[in-house]
């Protein structure tokens, strides 16, 4: 699970690394900022700067174990206009649901100028596609404190209390998830990559 990447690998990754991380976090900021919590904007988090949302570890993480995350945007649901729970979950699916355009957007770039031969231009839109489906599948697991566990309670009839007492144990669930069930959720991942994959393979044709 754990691989060294050289050099020259982690500077092809970044990119992918720094627009995933930082649109994900923006997405939540900004979701909440329209639905009338202005959290995020006071603490500077309204932002597509990435030092304002980058984790040290999780960024460090996402280099060496495939997976990562960043610092939580703040947010406050009772400054929603509306209802709180719906609120909340359109906030948390609004992380996810950036990855997944940010890895679209990727696979049809990719397909637009792949025949251009731009050094190392393909090799960095394949990170983005991969990245960004590892940060949105990643994310939608239904465990505290990831965005699955609040899309989850806010799809499920009442207060699920039983996830407010599972988020005490997130952290360790979290480590029990990396250790012996991420090559499960590789299961998911590698088909959708596989997808937009083609997707740029039927755009490159088409503008051939």
């Amino acid at each position: 699970m754990f691989n060294m990447p050289s050099l020259h690998t982690i500077a092809l990754t970044l990119p992918a690394i720094i627009i995933g991380l930082t649109f994900h976090e923006y997405a939540h900021g900004w979701v909440a900022y329209r639905l009338g919590d202005r959290t995020a904007e006071a603490h500077g988090r309204l932002t597509v700067n990435p030092v304002a949302h980058l984790d040290p570890i999780g960024f460090i993480m996402l280099l060496f174990a495939g997976f990562g995350w960043a610092k939580p945007v703040p947010v406050n649901p009772y400054n929603f206009r509306g209802d709180i729970k719906q609120g909340m979950l359109l906030v948390s699916l609004a992380g996810p649901t950036t990855n997944v355009l940010l890895a679209v957007i990727s696979a049809v770039l990719l397909g637009l100028f792949a025949g251009m031969q731009i050094p190392f231009f393909n090799i960095i839109m394949q990170y983005m596609i991969m990245i960004n489906v590892v940060l949105a599948v990643f994310n939608l697991i239904p465990i505290p404190p990831l965005d699955g566990s609040k899309i989850l309670a806010g799809l499920l009839p009442g207060r699920q209390a039983w996830l407010d007492q599972l988020e005490s144990y997130g952290p360790i669930l979290l480590i029990v998830l990396v250790v012996f069930g991420f090559r499960y959720i590789s299961i998911l991942i590698n088909p959708i990559v596989n997808i937009l994959i083609l997707l740029a393979q039927s755009v490159a044709r088409l503008v051939m």
